[in-house]
């Protein structure tokens, strides 16, 4: 019986229970680890689960989990990840502009899921791309804590009856300027979100061209040496 889980635009495999998925993984720990100059390397998955952590829910009494997927994205996978995007955006009915927990969830979703596509052919690139994510999130915490302090203050100032008019009005000028740029620096770091997955785009776009170029290229090679090695070894036929 397949389980299901809250819905995510991070791509993650099939659902198994965390009984079966423990007892794999106890028999892989036990399988000798590749190694490079001597020097364990850890799989390929450890780096992505380290990243991004199988998630865990509960159905009809039973303990599932759910790893992110390390099947490698398509440029198809991309643009249905925009789409899927966009429609949730409009589903849901995010906020186009200023602070928004809903788009904020939504766009923190596709970073993790451009993250997991990018550690999946690069470990060190998801792991930068990683630290880029945390500082993100620790930069909007820090605006987020700065505008809620700012606002319980300016509700406290208001409680106190001894307050002259004339503080009160310049605070709200205060919080005012400071919620405008907070906006700024959301919208500054959804552009930069946005970049990035047009970059990581481009990129695999370039990489699949490069690809199909060397791709010919031997072929032509082979086909080269092949007909003189017929001549070489049939000079009579040639």
């Amino acid at each position: 019986m397949s389980a299901s889980a809250p819905a995510s635009l991070v791509k993650y495999e099939t659902p198994v229970l965390l009984s079966e998925a423990l007892h794999k993984k106890a028999l892989a720990s036990k399988r000798p680890v590749a190694s490079n100059n001597g020097k364990p390397q850890p799989p390929s998955e450890d780096v992505l689960f380290s990243i991004l952590p199988p998630r865990e829910f509960e159905k009809e009494g039973q303990r599932w989990v759910q790893y992110p997927s390390s099947t490698p994205a398509t440029r198809l996978d991309v643009i249905r990840l925009q789409e899927q995007l966009d429609t949730l955006l409009a589903d849901r009915q995010a906020r186009e502009t200023g602070v928004c927990p809903i788009r904020e969830e939504l766009y923190g979703q596709v970073f993790d899921e451009l993250i997991r596509q990018v550690t999946i052919s690069c470990a060190e690139r998801g792991l930068l791309l990683l630290r880029v994510r945390d500082e993100i999130r620790m930069t909007l915490d820090a605006y987020r804590s700065l505008y809620e302090s700012s606002i319980a203050f300016g509700m406290r100032k208001a409680l106190h009856a001894e307050q002259s008019h004339v503080e009160l009005e310049a605070r709200v000028r205060a919080l005012e300027r400071e919620r405008a740029d907070l906006q700024r620096q959301v919208e500054e770091l959804e552009e930069e979100c946005a970049q990035i997955e047009l970059d990581e785009a481009q990129r695999r776009q370039d990489e699949q061209r490069k690809h199909d170029e060397e791709v010919a290229f031997f072929r032509r090679t082979y086909q080269t040496l092949t007909a003189n090695l017929q001549t070489v070894v049939n000079p009579t036929k040639a």
